[in-house]
C-alpha cells in the first residue's frame, strides 16, 4: 500500500486536474482554445500566402488528360511543390458550369484537383489529403475567391486555406492559380479537432429537380430521401449520423428552438459575408448549392465554397440575369433573393424570422463594415495581394484575360466592394431600402454605381479571346516531351 502524508490531497488534486482537462477537451472550441490540429504542417508551407509558391505537375501525356477532362476521372501524376516531390498523386479536372464552358469554348485551362491519398493509402502533403487549383474562371481579378475567404476568416467562419501558386506542366509554364484546401479530413481536423463531426457537400443531380435536400428542407425521417446530402458525404455516415442530421433539419423546419439544431452565431456570420458578396451561385441563389455542411452533436454549420462568380457576376442558368450594377450593389441584405427562393431556404429564412437572430445578423454586418472596410483593412489586403501576383499575371500564358484587363478588374472589384459597403451601411441606418419590397416602393434610393461595369470582373467575351493564347501554351507543353506528344496534340485539336 502506498503511504504518504499528502496522499489524499494529491488524489484530490489529480481528480480536479482530470476534470479540468475533460472540460477543456469538451468545450475548448467554445472557449477559443485552438484544437490540437489547428496548425498542421501544410498550413505554414503551401498555404503561407505571403509568397507565390510553385507547383509542377508531371504526367506522361497531358494531351490525353485534357481530352478526357470532362469525365472528371483521376489520373496518376508526380507533383513537385516548392521543390518537394510527391509521386502517384491523383489529378483530375473539376467544376460544374466552369468545366462545361471550358470545353464549349475550346479552352484548356481547367480547374484542377490534386488528391494525395487517391492511389496511395495514407498519402499526404504534410498532413493535407487534397487541394484544388482554382483557375480564376470568369475572374479577371484573380482575387474574388481569395478575398471572400479572407472575409470569412475575419468573421471567424471556418474557411479553406488558400495561396497563390505558379503552375508548370512537365516543366513548362501553365499559369497562376489559387491553391485551395479541400474540405475533407485534414480540413476537419484543423478546424474541429481530431474528434470532429461529419462533413457533407450537398449538390444537385439535376438543376431542374426539386432538390429539397440541397436546400436543407426536412422531407421525412428516411435517409433515402436525402441522396444529395448523404451520397456526398466526405466521411461514410453511420445510421446515427444520418438520424442526427435529419432531426436537425426537422427542428430547422419548425422555426423554433433553433439553437438545438444550428450553430446559430457561426451561421449568421456566414450569411453576413455571403450576402455582402452578392453570390447567387450559392445556397441563397438559383442553384442552392456550393457550400459544405458540417454536423457535430446534432448541430449544423454551413461553410463557404466557390466564389469565382461572386460580386454580382453570376448569370448561368438565369433567363434574364441582372446586369445593372446599381441594382446589384444595392441589393437588399434583408431579402437577398426573391421570395420563392427564400421560402425554400430554411437555414436563412427561419433564422431571420426570429427577431433576436435578425438583430444579431445586423450586428455582425455592423462589425464587418466597421472593422474590415471602414478602417482600411479590405483595401490593404486587396492591394497587397494585387502587388504579390502582378508579375505572375503579366506573364500568365493561359490567362483568361490580358494584363490590362486584370488591372481593370482589380480596380473594379475594389470599387464594387467599397460601394457595397456604403450601401449596406445605408441599409443598416434605414437610409437605403433593405428589402425587395421597399426597393420597389422607393426606386432610385441607393449608392450611385453608374460608373461600374460588372462585366469588367470577367465575362463570356473574355473566354472567346483566350482560346488562341491557351492553345499556344498547350502546344509548348505537348512539344516539350518530344515526338511522342505530337499525336496527343493532334488528337486534342481534333477533339476541339
Amino acid at each position: 500500500m502506498i503511504k504518504h502524508r499528502y496522499i489524499d490531497k494529491i488524489c484530490i488534486g489529480a481528480a480536479v486536474l482530470a476534470a479540468l482537462l475533460t472540460l477543456l477537451l469538451m468545450f475548448g472550441r467554445e472557449l477559443g482554445i485552438p484544437t490540437a490540429s489547428a496548425s498542421p504542417g501544410y498550413a505554414a508551407r503551401l498555404f503561407d500566402d505571403s509568397r507565390v509558391h510553385t507547383v509542377d505537375i508531371r504526367l506522361a501525356d497531358f494531351g490525353v488528360f485534357l481530352e478526357n477532362a470532362g469525365e472528371e476521372a483521376y489520373t496518376s501524376c508526380t507533383v513537385k511543390i516548392d521543390g518537394e516531390e510527391f509521386h502517384q498523386v491523383g489529378l483530375r479536372a473539376k467544376g460544374n458550369n466552369s468545366l462545361r464552358l471550358t470545353e464549349e469554348y475550346g479552352l484548356c485551362r481547367y480547374r484542377l484537383k490534386l488528391e494525395f491519398d487517391h492511389f496511395v493509402a495514407g498519402g499526404n502533403y504534410h498532413g493535407l489529403d487534397k487541394f484544388s487549383l482554382d483557375a480564376s474562371f470568369q475572374d479577371n481579378s484573380y482575387l474574388k475567391t481569395y478575398m471572400v475567404y479572407d472575409m470569412m476568416t475575419f468573421l471567424k467562419v471556418p474557411a479553406p486555406l488558400c495561396s497563390y501558386v505558379w503552375v508548370t506542366v512537365n516543366g513548362e509554364d501553365w499559369g497562376l492559380f489559387l491553391a485551395v484546401e479541400e474540405p475533407e479530413e485534414a480540413f476537419a481536423r484543423r478546424n474541429f479537432g481530431l474528434d470532429h463531426g461529419q462533413l457533407y457537400k450537398p449538390d444537385y443531380r439535376s438543376l431542374n429537380a426539386e432538390n429539397a435536400d440541397v436546400a436543407l428542407r426536412y422531407i421525412n425521417d428516411d435517409p433515402r430521401s436525402y441522396p444529395n446530402i448523404f451520397e456526398n458525404a466526405k466521411f461514410k455516415p453511420s445510421e446515427a449520423d444520418q438520424k442526427r442530421l435529419i432531426e436537425a433539419l426537422r427542428v430547422l423546419s419548425t422555426g423554433e428552438d433553433l439553437e438545438k439544431a444550428i450553430q446559430v452565431d457561426e451561421v449568421l456570420r456566414y450569411f453576413t459575408v455571403q450576402v455582402f458578396v452578392m453570390n447567387w451561385d450559392s445556397y441563397i441563389g438559383h442553384t442552392g448549392h456550393n457550400y459544405f455542411l458540417y454536423e457535430e452533436d446534432g448541430l449544423l454549420s454551413i461553410l463557404p465554397w466557390d466564389y469565382n462568380l461572386a460580386f454580382g457576376t453570376y448569370a448561368l442558368g438565369m433567363t434574364d440575369p441582372i446586369r445593372d450594377a446599381e441594382v446589384l450593389i444595392n441589393y437588399p441584405i434583408n431579402t437577398p433573393a426573391e421570395g420563392e427562393i427564400m421560402r425554400n431556404r430554411p437555414l436563412y429564412h427561419n433564422l431571420m424570422k426570429q427577431d433576436a437572430y435578425f438583430a444579431r445578423y445586423h450586428a455582425y454586418f455592423d462589425t464587418f463594415l466597421a472593422e474590415y472596410f471602414e478602417n482600411g483593412r479590405f483595401e490593404a489586403t486587396l492591394r497587397q495581394a494585387e502587388k504579390l501576383i502582378a508579375p505572375y499575371v503579366e506573364k500568365d500564358p493561359t490567362a483568361f484575360c490580358s494584363y490590362e484587363d486584370h488591372r481593370l478588374a482589380v480596380d473594379t472589384l475594389a470599387q464594387v466592394c467599397l460601394l457595397r459597403a456604403e450601401s449596406v451601411r445605408g441599409q443598416l441606418k434605414g437610409e437605403i431600402p433593405a428589402t425587395l419590397r421597399q426597393q420597389q416602393e422607393h426606386p432610385g434610393l441607393g449608392v450611385n454605381a453608374s460608373g461600374v461595369r460588372l462585366q469588367d470582373l470577367g465575362d463570356f467575351e473574355d473566354l472567346k479571346e483566350a482560346k488562341e493564347r491557351q492553345e499556344a501554351a498547350l502546344r509548348r507543353v505537348l512539344n516539350s516531351g518530344g515526338p511522342p506528344f505530337s499525336e496527343s496534340w493532334d488528337k486534342f485539336l481534333h477533339a476541339l
